[in-house]
C-alpha cells in the first residue's frame, strides 16, 4: 500500500495536479506547497525555486496536517477555491500552507483566541496573505464570528480543550456545508491524562457518529506524541 501511495505521489508531482507537491531537497523528497506570497517565509521554512515557481517546504513536525499527509492521509479536500473555517490558528504555520493551496479565490476564516499568539499570527501571516480572514474570538462562541459568510467546504479544528470535540461539532453545525469535510486534531493529553490515548481517540470518534461519517483516523506519531487526526464528512 505504501509503495502505491509513493508511486502516486511521484506521479502527482510530475503532472503538477496536486494541491501539495513532493520536492527533492538535500537528497530527499519533501512535502511542499507553492508559495502564495513569493519570497515570504512564515516559520523559517526553506524556499525552493523549481522551473520558475517558488515552493515552501512543509514541516510535518510543525504542522499536524503535514504529519497526516506523511502518515498516509487518504482524502485531501483542500484545493484551489476551497473555503475553510480553521479553529486554533495559533501562529499560522498550517494556515499559511492552506493559504498557498486555496489560492486567491479561496478563503480561510482563521479563529484564534489567545491575544499574544493572535498578534504574532496577524503580523507574520495574515498581513501578507489576502485569502486569510483573521477572527480574534473564542471558538466556543461561533455566533460571534461576524466575518464568516456562507457555508464552508472544510472545518479544521486544532484546539487544546477538554471539550474540543463538542466545540468542533457546534462550529460544524453552524458553518459546514452538507457533505463537507471535518478535520479534528485530538490532543489526548488535553482531554484526560489518566486514560490511554487510543481509548480517548475512540471515545471522541464515538461522539461524531450521530452527525458525521468518520472516514479515517491517523496516529500522528512520530511527528506529534499522543495526537490523532480524525477525518469525517458532515451528514446533517
Amino acid at each position: 500500500m505504501k509503495e502505491q501511495i509513493q508511486v502516486k505521489r511521484e506521479k502527482d508531482l510530475e503532472e503538477g495536479n496536486q494541491s501539495y507537491f513532493w520536492i527533492k531537497s538535500d537528497g530527499e523528497k519533501k512535502l511542499a506547497t507553492e508559495n502564495f506570497v513569493p519570497g515570504n517565509q512564515v516559520y523559517k521554512e526553506k524556499l525552493i525555486i523549481k522551473k520558475g515557481i517558488e515552493y515552501r517546504l512543509w514541516d510535518p513536525f510543525r504542522s499536524k496536517l503535514a504529519a497526516s499527509i506523511m502518515n498516509d492521509l487518504n482524502d485531501f479536500p483542500f484545493e484551489n477555491k476551497t473555503k475553510v473555517l480553521y479553529l486554533g490558528a495559533s501562529t499560522g504555520t498550517t494556515v499559511s500552507h492552506i493559504s498557498d493551496i486555496v489560492g486567491p479565490n479561496g478563503i480561510i476564516f482563521a479563529v484564534e483566541h489567545a491575544s499574544r499568539v493572535a498578534r504574532d499570527f496577524l503580523d507574520r501571516v495574515a498581513a501578507y496573505r489576502k485569502n486569510i480572514m483573521p477572527i480574534l474570538q473564542d471558538a466556543r462562541k461561533p455566533k460571534e464570528y461576524f466575518s464568516v459568510f456562507g457555508k464552508v467546504d472544510v472545518v479544521y479544528v486544532d484546539i487544546a480543550q477538554p471539550d474540543q470535540t463538542e466545540i468542533a461539532i457546534n462550529n460544524c453545525e453552524m458553518f459546514l456545508k452538507k457533505g463537507g469535510y471535518f478535520f479534528l486534531v485530538i490532543k489526548t493529553r488535553s482531554i484526560d491524562v489518566t486514560k490511554a490515548p487510543k481509548r480517548i481517540v475512540d471515545e471522541e470518534i464515538e461522539k461524531l457518529k450521530e452527525k458525521f461519517d468518520v472516514i479515517q483516523s491517523i496516529d500522528l506519531h512520530p511527528y506529534d506524541k499522543d495526537h490523532a487526526m480524525v477525518i469525517a464528512t458532515f451528514r446533517n
